[in-house]
């Protein structure tokens, strides 16, 4: 089906930053499979892991307890301070279990028809609910009728948040990005989420922290909220916990994590051996190679070299990230700029129509950021130099 715009170039091959096109042209890889790919291409730890797995078991089912899916378990809410996990396949998968948890703790506290507060230009996947709670028409429309019971409030008000709770009985839960990736990298404030917590505990509210893009060191912190010091009630994850093979997970914990029996809820290939071998291969990588702290690093040389570049011009709205989470935001739509990074041998993404955002392997080394950035910033300085259309 035609659901995506490709971009005329196939690869064949990957190793760490770098990857091959079937014609055997070299690209810098600054998307990482869309904030996937954290350890790069074909890291030695993972593909180990894989194939040592594959050799033993692949799939049984949910139908057995599955030892690594325990292991990993227990690892994420180590590494979270959450007290359980559901795994699945995807962000949307993981979005959606988050909006059912909310769902079944508003029903059993006797909330007829519980809604779920969220967020202009947020993203949460593409499926029915969890495009519902999208902030985004673009991505709806045509999709109608959505699904009901979201309250949708500013990015980043939290008076917005406290005047829905005054006036709307049937709110049970908040659920919000930490990091907007899709619309262009905005950052939630940590004033903002600490008051979220605050808020939700006042009125007995899930505070449901989407992570799928931000989480598993993409913000130079296990995960996004910990630069507000607070926890979340529920947390979706799924993207970079892979590092390339398919996998969602929603996090709970307290009163969030005792809701689900039995026949609640399921997945079919969720948490399979292989995914979960492939995964804690991953988090145990990050761990002994000092990942998140080259996320940090990175991060910090990237926007200081970009601001010091072209923070100055006119053009230039915004440079803003965490980690290896970076937008740079132009005052007119820079779609062509993604083609012409091609054509130079790097591969950037275009968020929001106007945020050129950088999610390259959270293990990037600075010689490969001044190799993007050599080919990255003469682009937009040559773009900005434009006149702007009318």
């Amino acid at each position: 089906m035609t659901s995506y715009a490709r971009l005329p170039i196939t690869f064949e091959r990957g190793e760490g930053v770098w990857l091959w096109d079937d014609k055997g042209n070299k690209y810098l890889d600054a998307v990482a499979g869309v904030a996937v790919n954290s350890l790069g291409h074909c890291h030695p730890k993972l593909v180990a892991a894989i194939r040592e797995q594959a050799g033993k078991l692949i799939h049984t089912s949910n139908l057995y307890n599955i030892a690594l899916q325990e292991k990993l378990a227990a690892r994420l809410c180590e590494l979270s301070g959450m007290d359980n996990v559901f795994f699945c396949n995807s962000g949307a998968e993981a979005n959606e279990t988050a909006i059912k948890l909310a769902r079944k703790y508003g029903n059993e506290r006797g909330v007829t028809n519980p809604s779920i507060v969220v967020t202009e230009k947020s993203f949460h996947g593409r499926t029915l609910a969890a495009l519902s709670a999208t902030g985004s028409r673009k991505a709806q429309a045509g999709f109608e009728p959505l699904v009901q019971g979201f309250v949708r409030v500013p990015h980043n008000d939290i008076e917005a948040v406290e005047a829905v709770g005054r006036n709307d009985p049937s709110i049970v839960a908040v659920l919000v990005e930490t990091v907007q990736g899709e619309s262009g990298v905005n950052i939630a404030r940590s004033e903002y989420l600490q008051r979220l917590r605050k808020l939700c505990d006042e009125k007995q509210w899930l505070l449901m922290l989407d992570e799928v893009q931000t989480g598993i060191g993409r913000t130079g912190k296990w995960f996004g909220h910990q630069h507000a010091g607070i926890v979340p009630d529920v947390m979706p994850l799924a993207k970079g916990l892979g590092g390339g093979v398919p996998i969602g997970a929603c996090l709970a914990r307290g009163a969030a994590a005792k809701l689900f029996k039995p026949g609640s809820h399921g997945s079919t290939f969720g948490g399979t051996p292989l995914i979960c071998a492939a995964s804690l291969a991953v988090l145990q990588a990050m761990q002994d190679e000092g990942v998140i702290e080259n996320a940090v690093r990175m991060g910090d040389y990237i926007r200081t070299r970009v601001r010091e570049a072209i923070g100055t011009h006119s053009s230039v709205v915004e440079i803003r990230g965490q980690g290896l989470m970076i937008g740079i935001e132009l005052d007119r739509p820079c779609g062509e700029i993604v083609k012409q990074g091609l054509a130079k041998g790097i591969l950037i993404n275009v968020a929001g129509d106007t945020t050129i955002r950088l999610v390259p392997p959270l293990n990037i080394n600075k010689i490969e950021v001044d190799y993007l950035l050599g080919v990255l910033l003469p682009l937009i300085q040559d773009f900005i130099a434009q006149p702007k259309a009318a």
